[in-house]
């Protein structure tokens, strides 16, 4: 709105300073300035509110030593993130750029299933909250949408530079081309297209690429739900990799840098940097109240919404291989689930007695059983989600 506003007054009346509100840099700390104002002062009032609604966290009985003082905690604080993402971005971003108009839709489809789930939860007091099915079926929905959109829409492009002669002079000229390419971490020649990917399926092979999208987008936002099991674990690592994917998205869409770089030149994905800077300071306010020991936690309205935000951000920008390194924590955390039903299942399928490979899943909870405080646990994995940021960031020059 503002972006509209001073842009309007620049080019009518020539107003003074109008201009700066045209620079990226200036719009993103703006925007994030205002979002960690949001959450921070907002979110008292929105946990008294919750707290007189009864909207309090459940807290299953898993042994833990401080688990009784969690009693009664209000939950759905995802609500304060989503404003603290939202409210910023219509404000200072471009709202009229495709890449915006999908993040503020994946933001506001996501936070639906987790409030619904968290609703039906708190409210209508019904344990298991919306069906798995459900959940899936709105992820493959946000997919579904956001595949679509990076396919067949006009705005979405990849420019080719190369070098041409022009009157006796080599010159570097450049092509605004349609491809669904992605980039392939630490590969000297990293471009890959979803073409040859999946030719296979002949003229269809966006299909495929559409399949990979859901695909991507319900692993993380489930992987996010996961790892939201201790106070200030999410979020944080949720900060860490949201400023991991500003950086890139500045990049990719600076012509200058990703020229000097040699890395996918993706016009208008400049923009995301808006959204990004509000997505960090809107986990950093939460924090403010959601470290230990939280006041509040997210419930499923939080962190369904950041994985699926995360996994849009990566897909635009086209740092999607970069997942299993970038958004490592996620990963890991649904792999432990993974593998230790699985394993349980298969033992007892055998041996007529389950076995388990981790003391309890998801890994967090491994650690607490072994006497580990949360907090340090916690700051832990903080600590390996930000050497797995680094990782990924060489990967601009490491190839």
């Amino acid at each position: 709105m503002f972006y509209y506003i001073f842009d309007y007054l620049e080019t009518r009346f020539q107003l003074f300073g109008a201009s700066v509100f045209q620079y990226l840099s200036f719009r993103a700390i703006m925007s994030m300035l205002l979002s960690l104002v949001i959450t921070i002062i907002l979110g008292k009032y929105i946990i008294r509110f919750l707290k007189k609604q009864e909207f309090k966290e459940t807290i299953r009985d898993l042994g833990f030593t401080d688990q009784t003082q969690k009693k009664g905690t209000p939950t759905m604080g995802g609500i304060i993130i989503i404003m603290g993402i939202v409210i910023p971005t219509i404000l200072f971003a471009n709202i009229e750029n495709i890449y915006i108009i999908l993040l503020l839709f994946t933001t506001l489809v996501a936070g639906m299933i987790g409030f619904i789930d968290d609703y039906l939860k708190k409210i209508k007091q019904n344990k298991t909250g919306l069906s798995g099915i459900f959940k899936v079926i709105g992820q493959v929905f946000i997919g579904t949408v956001v595949g679509l959109v990076l396919v067949f829409h006009d705005k979405v492009i990849v420019r080719d530079y190369y070098n041409d002669m022009v009157d006796g002079k080599l010159v570097t000229a450049y092509e605004d081309i349609k491809l669904l390419v992605t980039t392939i971490p630490f590969f000297k020649d990293n471009e890959l297209e979803y073409e040859y990917v999946f030719s296979f399926l002949g003229s269809y092979y966006w299909i495929g690429y559409v399949l990979l999208v859901i695909f991507i987008v319900t692993a993380i936002s489930n992987g996010t739900n996961i790892t939201d099991g201790l106070d200030g674990l999410a979020a944080g690592i949720s900060a860490i990799i949201a400023t991991t994917l500003a950086i890139f998205a500045y990049l990719s869409g600076n012509v200058v840098f990703s020229e000097y770089l040699n890395i996918l030149y993706l016009p208008n994905t400049g923009e995301i940097t808006i959204f990004c800077a509000a997505l960090i300071g809107s986990c950093f306010g939460f924090l403010w109240y959601n470290s230990y020991p939280a006041q509040i936690f997210m419930g499923d309205t939080g962190s369904i919404s950041l994985g699926a935000i995360l996994a849009v951000l990566s897909i635009i920008i086209r740092k999607e291989l970069l997942i299993p390194i970038l958004c490592g924590i996620f990963v890991i955390e649904n792999i432990s689930v993974i593998l230790q039903v699985s394993y349980f299942k298969y033992t007892k399928k055998k041996y007529g007695q389950g076995k388990r490979i981790f003391l309890m899943s998801p890994l967090h909870h491994h650690y607490q059983k072994k006497g580990i405080h949360e907090a340090k646990i916690v700051s832990r994995f903080w600590n390996v989600g930000i050497l797995l940021a680094l990782i990924s960031l060489m990967t601009l020059k490491l190839r």
